[in-house]
């Protein structure tokens, strides 16, 4: 199964801190490189990772899914003294852990079936640069050990293989867990937490950075695979005042699945407020449907709140994880958890 192993859900540009005016309102939108943004909390942001760049130290990129934790990665890369290296990123959630391990760390031939030749890790084509490590939350307790090993000695064991290979590379992860929780569940290390987090950087979520929306919206829709269909290019008062005004569970990465769907199914140049989805327009009403139930514990609200996900998205297990903002291997061990993982089994819409 090919899930999604990137995490590039902001826009890219080719000038430096370009400035763009956006059609809808009259303030100064700056793009610096990789992000779009005019907001305050976005301009603090950059600020602090303009300090960090330079350094050395290990970074934790913390953010809801969805945030563009792998693009912040990538502009604490380009501020560095190894901007002129490899950028190497791994989505740790998307992997089995004896995979994951071939993937970092490589194999030699003929370490395992299937090993036909010898194969360089992500770690080692990283050398001289930076090795982002995306969704580290996700990492089973061996490849935890052997990823801290590696940190602390600076060299890498392929699978198979009986010589260390030395790597200089920069660290940077990031989860959208809450890893200090998780350390005290017992399910990450804590010698581990503390090599990763020397410094730590916060991806606001979209919510909190509202000033943002018309910005991306025009960069989206202008900048998209789909603005050769001259369609869509602007939206109107109305539509981006209910754009902005709702909630995005799912972060920029939502906004933009949103904007090609707009510009996909618009009419004409103009996106009107009857194209934004029922859902969005009226994101508002929804904030406060979920009463409290004094007889319902928060472990069964998240069972219900799954499956229903999973339901509206027809037992489609990748669509419903991106949507609820978790990664496809936590959805399934929640299945796993709720003795529900076989109704779920393939994409079809589940039996009731």
């Amino acid at each position: 199964m090919n899930e999604n192993n990137s995490t590039t859900v902001l826009p890219s540009s080719q000038n430096a801190n370009q400035v763009m005016w956006n059609t809808n309102q009259t303030s100064k939108v700056v793009e610096n490189k990789t992000i779009v943004y005019q907001s305050e909390v976005m301009g603090s942001l950059m600020k602090m990772i303009d300090r960090v760049a330079p350094s050395q130290a290990n970074i934790l990129v913390l953010g809801e899914s969805g945030t563009g934790k792998e693009l912040i990665a990538r502009a604490i890369h380009e501020r560095s003294g190894r901007k002129n290296k490899p950028f190497v990123a791994i989505n740790c959630g998307a992997l089995r852990e004896t995979l994951l391990e071939s993937e970092l760390f490589g194999h030699e031939k003929g370490s395992f079936t299937g090993a036909y030749n010898r194969k360089i890790g992500l770690a080692e084509a990283a050398n001289g640069g930076t090795l982002f490590l995306d969704e580290i939350g996700e990492l089973d307790p061996a490849i935890q050990a052997k990823l801290l090993r590696f940190i602390q000695e600076g060299e890498v064991y392929r699978v198979g293989g009986k010589d260390p290979i030395k790597v200089d590379i920069r660290l940077i992860c990031a989860t959208n867990r809450e890893l200090d929780q998780e350390v005290t569940r017992g399910n990450f290390r804590e010698d581990l937490f503390y090599r990763i987090n020397t410094i730590v950087v916060s991806a606001p979520p979209l919510r909190r950075r509202k000033e943002d929306i018309p910005a991306l919206v025009n960069h989206f829709l202008n900048n998209s695979q789909h603005a050769y269909l001259n369609r869509g290019r602007s939206v109107n008062e109305e539509a981006m005042k209910a754009l902005v005004r709702y909630e995005w569970p799912g972060n920029i990465r939502e906004l933009q699945n949103v904007c090609e769907r707009l510009q996909i199914l618009s009419d004409g140049h103009m996106i009107m407020l009857n194209d934004v989805p029922e859902n969005i327009r009226n994101g508002e009403t929804e904030k406060d449907v979920i009463a409290y139930d004094p007889a319902m514990t928060l472990h069964e609200l998240e069972k219900r709140y799954i499956l229903k996900a999973l339901a509206h998205f027809g037992g489609n297990k990748t669509q419903a994880a991106n949507n609820l903002g978790i990664t496809i291997k936590t959805l399934y061990n929640k299945l796993h958890e709720y003795g529900e993982f076989e109704k779920f089994a393939v994409h079809t819409k589940p039996m009731k």
